[in-house]
């Protein structure tokens, strides 16, 4: 599994026992002293006492335990149980879930290009397959079941995993379509592209690029997003709305090179944790793409991790005016420990900080103008502060509320009038009603 970092993701895959190696020296509790210590946080030694306990119980439940559970299971049990009191972005991952989350930030990957969800029996739903892709010209629809894969059933803990494979490989399907007999179908798997940006014209000159999470092939879409819109603009974009709108981020590093692209120089964003090896600091490199025009970034309750980091950049930097509702507020960190079984935990390790050494952790970014809902959405109650057991924010006030969830075309015309303002452009006059 390749590094990278992640935000909802920020999200470092790093190797086994990486923490451990990047652990600052410290002495260790159980050192000889006529005195008892106090128990470090730090500390390598491992809590005998405790894991003796823990073992005892262990043991008692594989004995005793009215219906019977594999080591397996209660092995499973027992690291989730050690993640469950920290905070709702340290979880474990099963296979499965890990080659989703890995498969989400590639932006890409080889399959069918079918959404699915497991199901009792056991079965996978067909939630919708992609327009254009094998599955969908297979003639699959949302709603179909599949109960066979090559021949054989599908199981309970391979969900997903089946209907992977090599690009130009076969696989059979055996359907269940309502109350249709099932029948078989053979689809060719191949190299599924999964874009995250898409690009249109507001009025001529001014461009919107929605971004809708941050992935490996995100950057790369956003160049090409810019000079399509440059080229349609007669080579010079007047000014840009970048749409974040419930984006739930991805990864850091698309975030950092889009905001690199827009600015000269200054930091980005930084990232700060225990394991001061891992600290980081992002800088932007010289060489704006829209030589110096105007930038609005929009956003809501929905636009989190990566999305704020990008956001926050550009409002810090002066480079964009930030327009919209306070978003989610998640600066923290987490890294992702892959397991040799192809389980994976994601463990929170560090906050990270804009340009201005603001954490946002819990608290959100404030837009530089508010943009109200239209009533026909409620407000959004479910933010970073909301959740049960989160990372305390630094700057965190009790009582604070979220933001809103800003749908639709009116939020686009709020952010696309402030763009024309930056750039100068002077609102053209509502015609008086004739008199009568």
């Amino acid at each position: 599994m390749r590094l990278a970092l992640l935000l909802a993701g920020l999200i470092s895959f790093a190797p086994a026992g990486a923490w451990a190696q990047q652990s600052p020296e410290t002495p260790d509790a159980t050192d000889a002293d006529s005195s008892p210590k106090a128990e470090s946080t730090d500390s390598k030694a491992v809590p005998l006492d405790e894991i003796r306990r823990f073992v005892t119980v262990f043991n008692s439940i594989r004995q005793a335990y009215v219906t019977p559970k594999s080591d397996t299971e209660l092995m499973h049990s027992a690291v989730r149980g050690l993640l469950f009191d920290l905070d709702p972005h340290s979880v474990y991952f099963d296979r499965d879930d890990a080659e989703r989350f890995d498969s989400s930030t590639e932006g890409q990957y080889e399959g069918l290009g079918v959404e699915v969800q497991q199901q009792p029996g056991p079965m996978l739903k067909i939630i919708a397959p992609m327009d254009g892709g094998p599955a969908a010209r297979a003639g699959l629809k949302s709603g179909d079941l599949i109960i066979a894969v090559d021949g054989k059933p599908v199981g309970t803990d391979n969900g997903n995993r089946a209907l992977r494979g090599k690009a130009g490989s076969t696989v059979k399907l055996t359907i269940r379509r309502g109350k249709e007999k099932p029948f078989d179908v053979s689809v060719t798997r191949e190299k599924i592209i999964v874009p995250s940006v898409a690009k249109r014209m507001l009025e001529p000159g001014f461009g919107l690029v929605r971004v809708s999470g941050f992935q490996a092939t995100t950057a790369k879409e956003f160049d090409e997003a810019l000079q399509s819109l440059n080229t349609s603009s007669g080579g010079k974009l007047r000014g840009l709305v970048i749409d974040l709108r419930s984006n739930p981020g991805g990864l850091l590093n698309a975030a950092v090179e889009m905001a690199d692209d827009l600015m000269n120089a200054g930091n980005i964003v930084s990232t700060r944790g225990r394991v001061k090896s891992g600290d980081t600091i992002y800088t932007a490199h010289a060489g704006d793409v829209l030589q110096g025009a105007p930038v609005v970034v929009l956003v809501d309750a929905g636009s989190a991790s990566a999305s704020e980091v990008l956001a926050a950049a550009l409002q810090d930097s002066g480079r964009a005016r930030v327009v919209g509702s306070l978003t989610f507020g998640k600066g923290s960190v987490q890294s992702l420990l892959p397991l040799d079984n192809g389980d994976a935990v994601k463990l929170t390790t560090a906050r990270y900080y804009t340009p201005k050494n603001r954490s946002i952790q819990g608290v959100g970014i404030v837009p530089d103008v508010l943009v109200k809902a239209d009533g026909k959405t409620r407000n959004v109650t479910v933010n970073e502060a909301s959740l049960l057991g989160h990372l305390r924010g630094e700057e965190e006030m009790s009582g604070e509320t979220g933001g809103e969830v800003l749908s639709g075309e009116m939020p686009v015309n709020a952010a696309l009038s402030e763009l024309k303002r930056m750039a100068g452009v002077a609102p053209v006059a509502k015609p008086k009603p004739k008199a009568k």
